[in-house]
């Protein structure tokens, strides 16, 4: 008896799925797409497949499993796939460009799609005159240091000058604020802000983090801005750290912070009252702040390895009283003891995870610099 003409093609589509490069996403690297670009000739998960449906006019989407896939279509698919498709779509990705994965935010993964194969970027050299060119300028909208309102500010990114500087008035020729491009951190932070768009850049002045919260409606004029802030970056790093192979570098572009959340804190004597506070893991800065979108933190505390004394222990000291939340985290340094305490056991597990993970990290020739201006700050 004869396979049917749907189950045959259910075969082929077995077999196309297990063709290397196939096995995962073409866009976000996700395991095990179910869903095809029949126009484009990639295997995508069902997330990008959505991102997929925004730019119908190039791309048509459908499941592997649940919709009928005719011959020709079939054969279409074999003759593209993953690989070639990745060939030809990423041709020209620049070392600093933000590759998202599942991972990351929905605008990130969107750019990423339609700059692949709506925009062409990675076919043409001048199409990423955008983010490549080394200087930069436009508005983006910025949460107000004291009210929290969200008003139109000028910025300018300079390679040449090392910086990244906004202006609170059109007009103004004296800058707010320099950042400086060596000390300058951008991370996407849809949730904390509150926006799909918004963008967290952070910098040191006096050593100190400072943060600024934009924001723009348009997704690839912010993306534009993150990945001109990153070129910036690797351009900086390179002449920082020559020699150096791209792979080094490249992590510290930008990053993502390590843990993020709620927990409650005392203070140096821990006689006073618990009070819950927003934390950051930056690096090797533990910082808290009242809000999670304050301007900077109400204190940093420096967190070394283990081979200078410090560790992380589960609980408190038995003499602690006054903490609301009942999990508690010591962190033991040369100098004192911090005391905080987590909602649940498991925020505990996490943050715990994510000291240790600092406390067993090598220090860093620079981060004992770091560690020496903590030791010596007013």
């Amino acid at each position: 008896v004869m396979a049917s003409d749907p189950d045959r093609n259910r075969q082929r589509v077995h077999q196309l799925l297990e063709r290397p490069g196939n096995e995962k996403c073409a866009d976000c690297a996700a395991a095990d797409p179910e869903w095809a670009s029949y126009t484009l000739g990639v295997f995508v998960c069902q997330s990008c497949s959505g991102l997929h449906r925004n730019i119908a006019h190039i791309s048509k989407v459908k499941s592997l499993l649940l919709d009928p896939w005719s011959a020709s279509e079939l054969e279409f698919m074999d003759s593209v796939g993953n690989n070639k498709a990745k060939a030809k779509y990423e041709q020209i990705v620049p070392a600093f460009y933000y590759c998202p994965t599942y991972k990351d935010c929905m605008l990130l993964r969107e750019q990423w799609i339609r700059a692949k194969y709506e925009r062409k970027e990675f076919m043409c050299v001048e199409r990423q005159e955008p983010y490549s060119a080394g200087y930069r300028e436009g508005f983006l909208w910025k949460r107000g240091r004291d009210n929290g309102q969200y008003l139109s500010r000028k910025f300018i990114l300079s390679e040449r000058e090392g910086v990244l500087k906004y202006f609170n008035k059109h007009d103004a020729k004296e800058p707010k604020a320099i950042m400086k491009i060596s000390s300058v951190n951008a991370t996407f932070q849809p949730a904390k802000i509150g926006t799909a768009h918004g963008l967290q850049i952070t910098y040191l002045k006096d050593n100190s983090t400072r943060n600024i919260f934009v924001y723009h409606e348009d997704g690839k004029e912010i993306v534009d801005w993150f990945n001109a802030i990153r070129a910036a970056r690797f351009h900086y790093l390179q002449v920082a750290f020559p020699g150096s192979p791209n792979s080094e570098l490249l992590p510290k572009v930008t990053r993502a912070y390590i843990k993020e959340g709620y927990m409650e804190k005392t203070g140096p004597k821990h006689t006073e009252v618990f009070k819950k506070r927003w934390f950051t893991m930056d690096e090797r800065r533990l910082m808290y702040f009242k809000d999670p979108l304050d301007a900077y933190a109400r204190g940093e505390v420096f967190i070394g390895c283990k081979q200078n004394n410090y560790t992380v222990l589960s609980g408190f000291p038995s003499t602690v009283q006054g903490s609301h939340w009942q999990f508690g985290i010591t962190i033991v340094t040369p100098d004192r003891k911090f005391l905080f305490a987590c909602e649940t056991e498991e925020d505990q597990k996490d943050w715990i995870a994510a000291f240790e993970a600092v406390i067993n990290r090598p220090m860093l020739p620079r981060e004992y610099a770091v560690e020496a201006y903590f030791k010596h700050k007013p």
